[in-house]
């Protein structure tokens, strides 16, 4: 028997739980480049949970994808994030629809306890901050994979 391999998981739907800080750098290499508009966000205050849905780009396939010349993926997944406090942003017009938003990155700055803030970085000079009482994200893909609608992988000019 053998070890499992990253590619083992390719195929199947990604779900993903974040209980630390040292969780987030994977759910941020997952979400950089994610698409969402802020009528696809919803902060329910009394149940002290923010969901997000986002088109994610397939940062685990995009080797495969270039090995075999095929072309680039996306997937809906959904991002949900319980014990929350508070959620403000700056740079997001929520009354928008039209408005694309696009994850640049996803940080942590612990407080006292347990209690911290995620800070997601858009592109745009954006932000979205949410408060909460402890770390605990779930990243779940809801959709089969589908082709990307420029065929290009995100390029941001870093090697």
């Amino acid at each position: 028997m053998s070890d499992a391999r990253f590619e083992d998981g390719a195929e199947r739907p990604l779900r993903l739980m974040a209980e630390t800080a040292e969780d987030l750098p994977v759910l941020s290499t997952l979400l950089q480049d994610a698409l969402g508009q802020p009528t696809e966000m919803k902060w329910q205050r009394t149940r002290r949970r923010f969901a997000m849905l986002l088109k994610r780009f397939r940062w685990e396939d995009r080797e495969a994808a270039t090995r075999r010349g095929r072309k680039f993926e996306r997937v809906q997944s959904m991002l949900v994030i319980e014990d929350v406090l508070a959620v403000r942003s700056t740079g997001v017009d929520a009354g928008d629809p039209d408005l694309i938003l696009s994850v640049l990155s996803l940080e942590f700055s612990p407080g006292e306890d347990w209690t911290g803030s995620l800070l997601f970085t858009l592109s745009g000079d954006g932000e979205i901050a949410v408060d909460v009482e402890a770390i605990n994200l779930t990243l779940t893909d809801v959709t089969r994979p589908y082709v990307a609608p420029t065929n290009r992988a995100p390029d941001h000019g870093v090697d």
